[in-house]
């Protein structure tokens, strides 16, 4: 294969692939936690055309989002927002938040889960001015994402939320939690540090929804999880959102929720609107240089780049920058102003590329990702699945890259 070439193998399908320990795969990176990453990954399952977009079945919503009773000022901030049809997930979901359902929602990342829940729950606050909301997310870009997108449907309502991660001052934190907030939403290890600090009574929050719960499992959350539903009343209302199901998913499901309404709207693995292809380096090739011949081409206009280490996605950026490449980084060492920053550059347009640790990007909604680029191979792939997940969202498009050595 040419350098400054990928080439697809053609429309080939493919259901979930297992692990293979010993035929044409590479090694993961073992990240620890008793998960998938010393095992090998066929490297046929970063190859994979999209579906015609006619071709794909196209869904009819039950509902139009005029036709959900919620209150007439949240029906004027939806419509505002320019928001008609459901997606599936809203669709499915929404009904039964708003009778007081428990619901497990499977989706995939990207179908608009952030708004399944917020507005049924907006809607539950308005009607009942005494209720609080906890919404716990693994990472505090989610939390911030989920914060921003309240605030549009709130707008003008005098509702109020906190937003408690880790990387920013834990005293405006604490400062802010001595006001009302209607919504509090945060990462699990800065929600236990103030609940043990004693500025947090999980006891008068009787709604709680755990967005993205199979990564929280995948982090290590799970006793801090535990920890604060211990710490709920019995009888509350209980929304569980994640994309997958696992064995240990549901046994989360069977200690956390009641009577659940069980709702999958999963279209698969990976987006079916998403270009799958690997990019082979020959020997004695230069990873950068292949790379910086693709970042060159004029679709490559907003490119998400992952890679698997905090320092190895910084040494790329800068590489990047010296080239001449207008380029950000998020990882975990970096402060939350400055990730903050790189990711606004980035959703703006102002910058081209965004070099990102698994974590760092887990969740984040950017519209008009053209591409995402594999530098460095996933540990497993449940990571590729969520990395991909980035770009084709919205129906649009999208394409993404493997680098396999």
């Amino acid at each position: 294969m040419e350098r400054n070439t990928y080439r697809s193998s053609g429309p080939r399908k493919f259901g979930r692939p297992s692990f293979s320990h010993n035929r044409g795969g590479f090694r993961g990176g073992n990240r620890g936690g008793g998960r998938s990453g010393s095992k090998h990954i066929d490297p046929s399952r970063f190859i994979n055309k999209a579906v015609i977009t006619e071709q794909v079945e196209h869904f009819v919503p039950e509902h139009k989002f005029s036709d959900f009773a919620v209150d007439t000022r949240l029906s004027k901030n939806i419509i505002a927002k320019g928001y008609v049809d459901p997606t599936p997930i809203q669709d499915k979901s929404i009904p039964h938040i708003l009778k007081g359902e428990d619901v497990v929602g499977i989706a995939n990342t990207g179908t608009g889960k952030t708004a399944a829940f917020l507005i049924p729950l907006i809607n539950k606050v308005l009607s009942h001015q005494k209720e609080n909301v906890l919404i716990i997310v693994p990472t505090r870009e989610l939390a911030l994402q989920i914060e921003e997108e309240l605030n549009g449907f709130t707008l003008g309502m005098k509702m109020y939320s906190v937003c408690c991660v880790g990387g920013s001052s834990i005293g405006n934190q604490i400062r802010a939690l001595r006001y009302r907030n209607e919504f509090v939403i945060g990462t699990p290890g800065r929600l236990k540090d103030l609940i043990e600090k004693k500025v947090l009574n999980l006891s008068h929050f009787k709604t709680v929804v755990l967005d993205e719960a199979d990564r929280m499992l995948d982090m290590g959350f799970i006793n801090d999880m535990k920890f604060m539903m211990a710490l709920m009343p019995k009888n509350r209302h209980t929304l569980f959102f994640s994309a997958t199901l696992s064995p240990e998913i549901s046994i989360l499901i069977k200690d956390f929720l009641k009577n659940p309404v069980m709702i999958s709207v999963k279209t698969g693995d990976t987006a079916r609107n998403v270009d799958q292809d690997v990019v082979r380096v020959n020997r004695g090739e230069n990873k950068l240089d292949v790379l910086h011949s693709m970042l060159i081409k004029p679709d490559f206009n907003k490119v998400l780049i992952f890679g698997r280490t905090k320092h190895g996605v910084e040494k790329l950026t800068k590489l990047l920058v010296a080239r001449g490449f207008r380029a950000e980084s998020i990882h975990g060492n970096k402060n939350q102003s400055g990730r903050q920053r790189s990711l606004k550059l980035f959703k703006e347009g102002k910058v081209q590329v965004l070099v990102a640790t698994d974590v760092a990007a887990r969740g984040l909604d950017i519209s008009d990702v053209s591409h995402v680029i594999n530098f460095d191979i996933p540990a497993t792939y449940e990571d590729y699945v969520h990395r991909i997940g980035r770009t084709g969202r919205a129906g649009k498009k999208g394409k993404a890259l493997t680098f396999v050595e």
